[in-house]
C-alpha cells in the first residue's frame, strides 16, 4: 500500500484516495527500511559531502527516521544540504495539525547533514543544542515540505548551523539555528 492510499474499515480491501478523507476509514502505512548498520559503516569511509550525495543517489541505503518521516534527501554541495517531506495524518497531533515534532527532525537532519558535507573521512557530528521557531502551522493538505540547511561555521570540534522550511507554496513554516559536537569515530 502506497502513502497515499487508506482500506476501508469493513475490510473489502477496496483502496480509498487518501486526498478524499472520511471518519469511517481506517487509514494505514507501512514503513519499511533497510539494514542502518551498513549505511553507518559506509559512513566511516567517506568524506562527509560523499556520504550525502551516496544517499541521495541510493548507493548507501537511508537511514529509517527518513522513511518513518517521509523525507528524502535531494541535494547537497559543501555545507549545505535540502531535504524534502512529505507529511500526512500519521504525524498528526491532538489537535489536528502535524506535530512540530516532525518539523523540529526534519530541521535537525538538514542542520546535520550540512554540517556533514564539511567533514573529513573520519569524523562525525551529533546535535548538542536546537533552536526551533514554528511560524505557521503544517497540515497534510500543506503539501511537500522543503528544508534547507546551511553551515553558518565549520568547525573541527564544533560546528554551527540554520535551516529554514518551506511549504509548498512557498511560504516560511519554520526556522533553526544549531550547535553541533564534531568528533572522530
Amino acid at each position: 500500500m502506497g502513502k497515499d492510499a487508506v482500506h476501508d474499515s469493513a475490510g473489502s480491501g477496496e483502496t480509498i484516495d487518501a486526498a478524499t478523507p472520511s471518519p469511517d476509514v481506517v487509514r494505514a502505512r507501512t514503513v519499511s527500511w533497510e539494514d542502518p548498520t551498513v549505511g553507518a559503516a559506509l559512513a566511516k569511509t567517506m568524506t562527509g559531502l560523499e556520504y550525502i550525495r551516496a544517499l541521495i543517489d541510493g548507493t548507501v541505503p537511508a537511514p529509517p527516521i527518513v522513511h518513518l518521516m517521509n523525507m528524502t534527501a535531494v541535494s547537497a554541495e559543501v555545507g549545505s544540504v535540502t531535504f524534502t517531506c512529505d507529511p500526512d495524518e500519521s504525524a498528526y497531533n491532538p489537535i489536528g495539525t502535524v506535530a512540530g515534532g516532525l518539523v523540529c527532525t526534519l530541521l535537525d537532519s538538514v542542520l546535520g547533514c550540512a554540517v556533514q558535507t564539511t567533514l573529513p573521512k573520519g569524523q562525525a557530528y551529533t546535535s548538542l543544542e536546537i533552536k526551533v521557531s514554528y511560524l505557521r502551522p503544517v497540515h497534510a493538505y500543506t503539501g511537500r515540505l522543503t528544508a534547507v540547511g546551511v553551515v553558518t561555521k565549520p568547525g573541527s570540534r564544533v560546528a554551527f548551523a540554520d535551516a529554514t522550511v518551506h511549504d509548498s507554496t512557498g511560504k516560511l513554516v519554520a526556522t533553526a539555528s544549531s550547535t553541533l559536537l564534531v568528533f572522530p569515530v
